[in-house]
């Protein structure tokens, strides 16, 4: 439970948030607006503002202003009905799913909300294709039907059990027709959606102002009239406004010295807390295939042999992350420790014996790219210590490129880059979604990765299977696929972190499932 006599004292507390979701007894949420909206600070700006075009962090704003099928009320593990009443497979097969949506919804403008607009905005998606877009959650979906008003249908050309999971995420957020094109994207800066809130304005790479949607039914229980999203191209600038008063809450993109600061803060001049809790965004490496020495196995393996992930956690995230072995997160079924098992601790020597079993004795010219502004400060220092680590061994040049989130997509989706840093926070708490983004002919990395096994055997027979538990199996035998590979290097796995001033409650219960904020939890306390 939270202790309150704690919460009093002008210190920064670390508080869990499986103890505060699961215990009893939570402030009262009865709050007065007389202070104006809840500023929440991120480094996480959105890329776009069209669902169809975004497989990314725009979804921490999307889930707040548009609605989806099924999503994640507080404490849920598996998708429930938002926008709809009830879901469900109509056969055995898991191949045709119908949703049946609530009555009398409408969106912002006061369009309704009907099946037609369902189908719309699901067609749309694969239709537009965005390289790298969410058209790849979509590979199973055959086709979409609207029988009448409130009934959608889904048709899947496989069977596949993840499908609710998938509509839950905040790609398949609903969009109203007449002002999202069904074969263009929206580029105005608007949003038109029928989520808990609409947009009122909004200043790229800025700020978001959302207030309550006054035309909103679902499952959300609003707590706040209002919230201000503001975004930051460091942590450093996060921390300045929450302990200047500027804003409330920051929740994602805390640097490890912030981190750690905050947790053995004792300043009384400071009125913060640190909710803390488990987390599965995960940071790796994407070796292009196209290039001549990434595209090598030899040269991938080699790099695998060096890289020393307990460094770069220590190090340089100061152990508020952990060393990850595999695609696969810890906490999830199906996780294994692959590249450990494989490779063991690093090894410069069995790294040389690599290269030179196949020929290769010259240093390898490496050039790894990372985005400068999007998931944090230290991960310019996390290159540098990899581009470190790598030149110490003798077997590679390393050379260091950064560009901005936006154009950092656009070459990696052009296949611009050797080897290139991605962070990925899940779609849904499921082992496939670790697997399955990243493999295929379109992924969510823009860069094809036939892996005839993984999507012609293994996922297809997961998916089949209802009772994930028993798919375990499945997902050893793909991840060690990819520890065989050595296309993608996985290199740790991170914390959820949110601070926020000791005058806000609801953070503990603001994180769903895949690590978005739902904005709608957070209050300001009005009583201990």
């Amino acid at each position: 439970m939270f202790n309150r006599n704690r919460g009093l004292r002008r210190i920064a507390a670390i508080v869990s948030i499986s103890t505060l979701v699961t215990g009893c007894g939570f402030l009262s949420s009865d709050s007065s607006d007389d202070e104006g909206p809840i500023v929440v600070g991120t480094t996480s700006a959105p890329s776009t503002l069209d669902p169809a075009a975004s497989w990314d962090g725009s979804w921490e704003l999307f889930r707040n202003v548009y609605q989806t099928l099924l999503s994640y009320p507080n404490g849920a593990t598996a998708p429930e009905p938002d926008a709809a009443e009830n879901c469900a497979f109509t056969d055995s097969t898991n191949q045709v799913y119908r949703c049946e949506l609530r009555k009398g919804l409408t969106f912002s403008n006061g369009k309704p909300l009907d099946a037609q607009a369902v189908k719309h905005s699901i067609d749309r998606i694969k239709k537009i294709d965005v390289n790298g877009g969410p058209a790849g959650l979509l590979g199973t979906l055959e086709r979409v039907q609207a029988p009448s008003e409130r009934e959608v249908v889904f048709h899947l050309d496989k069977p596949d059990a993840t499908f609710p999971f998938v509509l839950a995420t905040p790609a398949m957020s609903i969009v109203e027709p007449d002002s999202y094109p069904a074969d263009a994207l929206r580029e105005d800066g608007e949003i038109v959606g029928s989520g808990p809130y609409t947009l009122q304005s909004y200043e790229d790479g800025e700020r978001a102002e959302l207030v309550r949607n006054g035309r909103y039914k679902g499952f959300a229980d609003r707590h706040n009239e209002a919230v201000t999203i503001r975004y930051f191209k460091d942590s450093a600038g996060v921390v300045k406004a929450l302990r200047g008063g500027e804003i409330q809450v920051t929740y994602r993109g805390l640097a490890a010295d912030d981190i750690i600061a905050l947790q053995g803060a004792t300043s009384k001049d400071e009125d913060l807390q640190l909710v803390e809790g488990s987390g599965t965004e995960i940071r790796y490496l994407v070796f292009n295939p196209e290039d001549p020495w990434a595209g090598r196995k030899e040269v991938r393996q080699a790099v695998a042999q060096v890289i020393d992930r307990n460094a770069i956690a220590h190090k340089i995230y100061q152990d508020t992350v952990d060393p990850l072995y595999s695609m696969v997160p810890k906490g999830l079924t199906g996780h294994t420790t692959g590249f450990f098992d494989d490779y063991g601790d690093p090894d410069v020597g069995k790294a040389r014996e690599i290269l030179t079993d196949a020929g290769i004795t010259e240093p390898v010219p490496l050039t790894l790219w990372y985005t400068s502004d999007r998931y944090g400060s230290e991960t310019a220092q996390e290159f540098k210590e990899i581009k470190r680590q790598l030149d110490a061994s003798g077997l590679f040049a390393v050379t260091l490129e950064s560009r901005p989130w936006k154009t950092y997509v656009t070459g990696y989706q052009k296949g611009e880059y050797p080897v290139f840093g991605r962070g990925w926070s899940p779609d849904f708490p499921d082992a496939e979604n670790f697997i399955a983004p990243f493999v295929g002919e379109q992924n969510a990395l823009g860069t094809p990765y036939p892996a005839p096994e993984i999507t012609g055997e293994l996922l297809p027979r997961s998916r089949r299977e209802s009772d994930r538990a028993n798919v375990e199996k499945d997902f050893e035998r793909a991840q060690q696929i990819l520890v065989n590979d050595a296309r993608l290097l996985p290199l740790w796995q991170g914390k959820q972190y949110v601070a926020t001033s000791t005058d806000i409650s609801g953070a503990e219960r603001a994180m769903d499932p895949s690590t978005i904020m739902m904005l709608w939890q957070l209050y300001r306390k009005t009583s201990w």
